[in-house]
């Protein structure tokens, strides 16, 4: 049982006009492609004692976060805050790595978790990289490639060079206490991970938009494994 976290926003559909909670299907295909079952977790800052239930939890893309949570003033172009999902999503990620629940975070999941542990962000890449090639249109993924440190979790799942997919103007500066495990060519980090943990990746692509069925696959293993511990054990026998 794997929890995504879900985020607010209006939509429109039949009769409807209205707030909801919302995640893309893909990331429900994702999942559910690699043998697991998705819930979608709305935003709520109250408790996380829904943790206590599931497998493992999928940190999403979207909006920025709020720089107030590394300690930076707002730059111009970073969005306006959503707090009560930073403040949700900060919540359920800290009571799954009390759990050593694994953690695979998108984009935007992947820079709350360098946030979590300690990190900090480039708010527009533009003005560190002096260029916009990570989105240089909005709306539209780039491909490229990233290359990835020997012996990571990233590695064992691609391989040393993964062609993916991303789209964002903002970037990890620091991540703080996860270890960096891929980067782009221009040096920027892409994949960060905890090696002192079950299964915790960051990964600044989107593999929602690609169909990446190996990061899916790999880390619905790793959920399987925590619901039933023996498996792992059986799997090292073999």
């Amino acid at each position: 049982m794997v929890g995504i976290a879900g985020y607010r926003a209006r939509v429109r559909w039949d009769m409807w006009d209205t707030d909801a909670t919302v995640i893309q299907q893909s990331f429900v295909a994702g999942i559910a492609d690699a043998g697991g079952r998705a819930l979608v977790l709305p935003p709520d800052d109250v408790d996380a004692e829904v943790i206590g239930r599931l497998d493992g939890l999928v940190l999403p893309g979207g909006a920025d976060l709020d720089p107030e949570l590394y300690g930076r003033r707002r730059h111009p172009l970073t969005e306006e805050p959503s707090r009560d999902r930073d403040a949700g999503e900060l919540l359920l990620l800290r009571a799954a790595l009390d759990r050593d629940l694994p953690v695979l975070g998108v984009c935007r999941g992947f820079q709350l978790l360098a946030v979590a542990y300690g990190g900090s962000l480039h708010q527009h890449l533009p003005d560190v990289l002096g260029h916009d090639e990570h989105c240089p249109t909005p709306g539209v993924p780039v491909e490229h490639e990233v290359e990835l440190t020997e012996a990571s979790l990233a590695t064992s799942v691609y391989g040393r060079r993964a062609m993916v997919l991303s789209h964002h103007h903002q970037g990890v500066a620091d991540a703080g206490g996860l270890l960096v495990s891929g980067r782009s060519a221009d040096g920027l980090t892409e994949a960060v991970e905890d090696p002192g943990r079950s299964f915790v990746l960051g990964v600044q692509w989107h593999p929602d938009i690609s169909a990446d069925k190996a990061l899916f696959a790999a880390f619905v293993e790793a959920c399987a494994a925590r619901s039933d511990p023996s498996r792992d054990s059986r799997e090292k026998e073999r």
